[in-house]
């Protein structure tokens, strides 16, 4: 286990989880977005793509890369992405911007129209996610619980069920880290500030 603090007091006097308060992009990230819940189609679907990107990499790296990666992908609108061609792999692969892995552009084109097809049969990316959204946690994570955690049944579960619909880069530890990232669970450390704004969130938040 480590000796490292599982919640830590930064410079402002805010309780974060230990990885949150290590750089001012990931303080804005962990305190307004990880752990509150989404029903955003795009928001869903740019973040399922970007854990795709992720692999092998921080998340930071890709965090300070989102604005350049929203450019590129038309916001992750997944219509338009989904009409994307030879010029345009070219074009992102002429991009510095973003990660330039020809794989992982195909994949997130790919996976633009798995959405489409998946939105035609289901309603919306939100309400097919949102079904596997497991109970909701007695007590809030301790540090080695969470360091533990990379995967869960309803994480394999949805890679299984992504994979079957044609997607791509969706093993069940990435989407577990989707998940938590998207507010389907409450992953802070107990006594971390932004956890008890997530979990309020978590509880007002209606389901689609």
């Amino acid at each position: 286990m480590s000796s490292q603090p599982a919640v830590v007091r930064g410079e402002d006097g805010v309780a974060r989880c230990w990885w949150g308060d290590s750089t001012p992009e990931y303080r804005a990230y962990h305190d307004g977005e990880w752990g509150f819940p989404v029903a955003d189609d795009a928001r869903l679907f740019e973040k399922l793509c970007l854990e795709g990107f992720q692999a092998g990499l921080s998340w930071l790296t890709i965090l300070r890369k989102r604005d350049a990666f929203r450019r590129a992908f038309a916001g992750f609108r997944f219509e338009q992405v989904a009409r994307f061609g030879a010029a345009d792999v070219a074009r992102l692969m002429g991009d510095s911007g973003i990660v330039r892995n020809r794989a992982k552009i195909e994949a997130t084109i790919n996976n633009a129209g798995r959405a489409v097809a998946l939105v035609e049969a289901e309603g919306s990316l939100a309400a097919f996610v949102w079904r596997f959204e497991p109970p909701a946690r007695p007590a809030p994570l301790r540090d080695d619980e969470l360091r533990a955690l990379a995967h869960t049944s309803e994480s394999r579960a949805l890679a299984s069920e992504l994979k079957r619909r044609g997607f791509r880069f969706v093993g069940p530890t990435t989407v577990y880290a989707f998940m938590q990232a998207m507010g389907l669970v409450n992953d802070h450390l107990e006594g971390c500030e932004a956890g008890e704004s997530a979990s309020r969130a978590r509880k007002q938040f209606t389901r689609p």
